[in-house]
């Protein structure tokens, strides 16, 4: 790793933020993030998910202007879906975002999220904490088109926010059973379409059947202005909670699985391991044992 790169993001340079980042993304925070000065985490990190066209991207472009006119900078990973010919990101969330370039106090980045993954991208608590370390006192993560087993986000936020508007119909029960549970506060989007208020009794129920009564309901257009403010204004009430990537040690377990699989590509044709396999295959070694003396064997190879 280029000590100079480390330098000028310890120095607030965006294009160091840019490279780091894009690094992060490809598996390779382990080059750096052990090597930046850790730092109290006052960053405010909240997600925002929900199906496809409830308008996350335009509620999210709405709450940046409001942090900025607040005065803090703020920060958004905006998870697209992956391109199925290049890999990467379709950018579909971004331009629906304010970009102002002269505006140091705010960042924008595109990331590409491939299905599996519940609706985020890959490698996204690296990308968290560089932001936070380069000084960003809000993060925003948006996350693809979720459905209701989608619940990744919540790890990764201090506060999940759920977006559904009027009309959803059976899609409400569909919802309900998995990322409504989670959710911190939820929006009714597009509450200047008819069925907004029947759509707030229709989740406040959903909500006391699952225990969540007191979990707040805002609606919101982002067409009038209606509930901007006040959606900021419930998330700033919400505790935040334990990230576990961030706080049970989730992130170092996954760079020590991406370390563990990187010595066994290099070290595969060792016959030792071929056996050890065979040996597990066949039951002569339980998978503790023979985990453990798979892990021996890498690190005596990385002597």
């Amino acid at each position: 790793m280029d000590e100079a790169l480390l330098t000028a993001f310890q120095h607030g340079e965006r294009l160091a933020l840019a490279r780091l980042l894009t690094l992060a993304a490809r598996g390779r925070a382990d080059e750096f993030l052990t090597r930046l000065p850790l730092s109290p985490k006052t960053s405010r990190v909240v997600a925002f998910t929900g199906s496809v066209g409830v308008g996350k991207s335009t509620l999210v472009g709405k709450l940046i202007e409001h942090v900025r006119s607040r005065g803090q900078t703020v920060a958004v990973l905006a998870c697209d879906p992956q391109s199925p010919l290049t890999g990467g990101a379709l950018l579909g969330d971004r331009v629906r975002m304010p970009a102002r370039p002269d505006d140091d106090g705010t960042f924008i980045r595109s990331l590409a999220a491939a299905p599996g993954q519940g609706a985020v991208a890959e490698h996204l608590p690296a990308m968290v904490r560089l932001l936070e370390a380069f000084g960003f006192e809000v993060v925003l993560i948006e996350t693809v088109g979720a459905g209701q087993g989608d619940t990744a986000a919540c790890a990764l936020s201090d506060v999940l926010i759920l977006l559904l508007q009027p009309e959803t119909g059976d899609d409400l029960q569909w919802e309900k059973a998995g990322v409504l549970e989670v959710a911190d506060v939820v929006v009714i989007h597009k509450a200047d379409l008819p069925g907004a208020d029947n759509a707030v009794a229709q989740v406040r129920a959903a909500l006391d059947l699952a225990g969540g009564s007191s979990v707040p309901v805002v609606k919101v257009s982002t067409k009038t202005g209606e509930g901007v403010v006040a959606l900021w204004d419930a998330i700033a009430k919400v505790p935040a909670r334990l990230r576990t990537f961030r706080d049970d040690g989730g992130e170092l377990v996954r760079l020590a699985q991406a370390e563990i699989a990187r010595r066994y590509q290099r070290t595969r044709t060792d016959p030792r391991i071929g056996e050890l396999l065979d040996f597990w295959r066949q039951g002569a070694l339980d998978s503790s044992s023979a985990s453990s003396a798979l892990l021996r064997l890498l690190s005596e190879r990385e002597e």
